[in-house]
């Protein structure tokens, strides 16, 4: 890192966002993170205007992205089907990186504390990843064994082009459904006796709520600056955007703790 972009977080995002490695981007992240945790402000530093559109972010040549119908359903209890699942997690994990990252790059004129916000999350997901990858590792496998599907950095190109559009629909929809997800996942694995991955999915849950929950107040300041009731516009939202309507059953003890009003809640039962 240049003395230059010590004091951009836009700068250091940039540079963890490009990054093909998966070793170098979880060592810039970690460095990158810490770094906006502890400096500030950054009124003067940071660059003005939106950025130019990336439709890739920086990401190794292995795993194969895929159509999401091409993906194998393996069953859990063999080490290649937890492997399998393992590894589809941690890439999600891993586009949570560039995620992360890409909304502390794409958008000016936040707050500081929307940038450090979001270097924490990219800094809770790089440990996230490297949890699953050991486990991986564990089992004979590693990041890159399995196809896996490129559905999240689609849905950050989408919502490129507003900040308030990005906070609605990838945290609070696409992250938010790993909430209701991941409990299944852990009754799964624990019927096979896999305690070593029931943990760290577990971990996994716990801190991702924060995440959703990061989302959740950036949407409701974005609304207040715009004068928008929140509830309604997340909804409208969900309504006009292709694919964006999320699946029940939902868990909204976990939601509610990330920031969902119970009337959001009661809203997405009647639609979804």
């Amino acid at each position: 890192m240049t003395a230059a972009h010590a004091t951009d977080p836009r700068a250091l995002a940039l540079s963890c966002l490009t990054e093909v490695s998966v070793g170098a981007k979880l060592a810039l992240t970690a460095q990158a993170s810490q770094a906006i945790a502890v400096e500030g402000p950054w009124l003067d530093s940071i660059g003005p205007g939106r950025c130019p559109s990336m439709p890739e972010p920086g990401r190794p040549e292995r795993p194969p992205l895929v159509a999401p119908r091409e993906l194998k359903q393996r069953k859990l209890n063999s080490v290649e089907g937890r492997a399998a699942l393992i590894h589809a997690v941690a890439h999600i994990e891993f586009n949570a990186i560039n995620l992360a990252w890409d909304a502390v790059y794409r958008f000016p004129d936040m707050p500081d504390d929307y940038y450090r916000d979001w270097a924490s999350v990219a800094s809770d997901e790089a440990r996230h990843f490297s949890l699953l990858q050991a486990r991986l590792a564990q089992l004979g496998y590693q990041y890159g064994d399995f196809p896996a599907h490129n559905g999240l950095w689609q849905a950050a190109v989408a919502t490129e082009h507003d900040v308030m559009v990005r906070m609605a629909l990838v945290p609070r929809v696409l992250e938010a459904r790993g909430l209701d997800v991941t409990p299944g996942m852990i009754e799964r694995l624990t019927r096979v006796g896999d305690r070593d991955t029931v943990a760290a999915l577990e971990l996994i849950l716990r801190e991702e709520v924060r995440h959703v929950a990061v989302g959740s107040r950036w949407f409701a300041y974005l609304c207040d600056q715009r004068r928008l009731e929140s509830r309604s516009t997340f909804l409208g939202l969900l309504q006009h955007s292709a694919g964006a309507l999320p699946r029940g059953p939902f868990n909204v003890s976990a939601r509610l703790a990330a920031g969902f009003s119970p009337e959001e809640l009661e809203a997405l039962e009647k639609i979804c």
